[in-house]
């Protein structure tokens, strides 16, 4: 997984609540491999009308949008089920930031997972930044080491949880996570071999 620093892109708003994972990723679609891509399916039953065809008014078919990398929405982004599929269908689609004033447990800690930054804002915040959007202001920067957005002249403090925050910089799965405490891991090892000889497991001599 690549380390996200800095990011410099387009932002799409979302103006929605509570929009949850078999709406970014209908159950319908997650029967195909990653290796096909989910991007086409991501929000397909609000970005398309019965017939398939794309809704005109749907901020993510509006031209000025296309090419965004931030989303920014309202509360309780990606709640519902745990699916992964959510947020690969989302990163395939080009996104690597949501922005919202909160998100489903699971969904936020599979976006970190998979290389993609759940800003956490102020709901006021989140406003300010749709009604920019909205209005023409598109292009931001966000800075991870700064915990930092910036939108023409303003700038937004977001929140992570520090775990993921270190993952997210170094690029970090979970296993890199358990690696990099190595030397706390060995040192409390020899500590306990000398302060615990009874512990250890006895190699049989026969």
């Amino acid at each position: 997984m690549r380390p996200f620093t800095t990011l410099e892109a387009d932002a799409c708003p979302l103006p929605l609540s509570g929009i949850d994972t078999d709406q970014l990723i209908p159950a319908r679609f997650m029967n195909r491999t990653r290796a096909e891509g989910y991007g086409g399916c991501l929000l397909h039953d609000l970005r398309f009308d019965a017939d398939g065809q794309p809704r005109p008014d749907f901020p993510l078919n509006l031209p000025r949008y296309q090419g965004a990398q931030i989303l920014v929405a309202r509360r309780n982004f990606g709640s519902g089920s745990s699916r992964e599929a959510a947020v690969y269908a989302l990163s395939d689609f080009g996104f690597r930031c949501i922005v919202a004033p909160s998100f489903g447990d699971i969904f936020a800690a599979n976006a970190v997972n998979n290389g993609v930054l759940p800003a956490r804002v102020t709901e006021e915040a989140c406003e300010v930044l749709l009604a920019r959007l909205v209005s023409g202001s598109g292009h931001m920067h966000v800075n991870l080491e700064d915990s930092e957005l910036r939108l023409d002249e303003l700038r937004i403090n977001f929140m992570l949880d520090p775990v993921w925050r270190a993952k997210l910089l170094n690029g970090w799965d979970d296993l890199d996570l358990t690696l990099s405490y190595g030397p706390a891991i060995a040192e409390f090892q020899e500590r306990d071999r000398t302060g615990r000889p009874w512990a250890l497991p006895q190699v049989s001599s026969r």
